[in-house]
């Protein structure tokens, strides 16, 4: 757990029930509820209930609870019946990745035609 920013997150409110949420699952090490703001018809998040910054400390410190991570990510997707179709498992690390909460969280997304992300613009051809 980081010691260098005391801050309580949103997420460490969520998982002590300060702040509402839907949960989907839990289990001793993990909490997987639904996103406020969907990108997909499902997205559901992930997170340890164990602090770190994000995914490269998490697996740094403690790889059998990332292994808890993706297994409650692959959990939440057959709960939601998205292991026939697909899913997708996202984490974003620091700002540019468009990570706001800086406490690891895996993003669970499916449900429907999932398109590309990213963007790459140094390709080649760019101006």
């Amino acid at each position: 757990m980081t010691e260098s920013d005391p801050s309580e997150t949103l997420f460490e409110r969520i998982i002590a029930r300060e702040i509402p949420a839907d949960i989907v699952h839990e289990t001793d090490t993990t909490l997987a509820f639904r996103d406020i703001s969907p990108q997909a018809a499902t997205h559901v998040l992930v997170v340890p209930k164990t602090r770190y910054r994000n995914v490269g400390e998490l697996a740094a410190a403690d790889p059998a609870l990332l292994a808890d991570v993706i297994a409650t990510a692959h959990r939440v997707a057959e709960l939601d019946g998205l292991t026939d179709s697909g899913y997708r498992v996202v984490f974003n690390t620091g700002a540019d990745a468009g990570q706001t909460v800086f406490h690891v969280h895996a993003h669970v997304l499916g449900g429907e035609q999932l398109g590309q992300f990213g963007r790459y613009a140094g390709g080649p051809d760019a101006g």
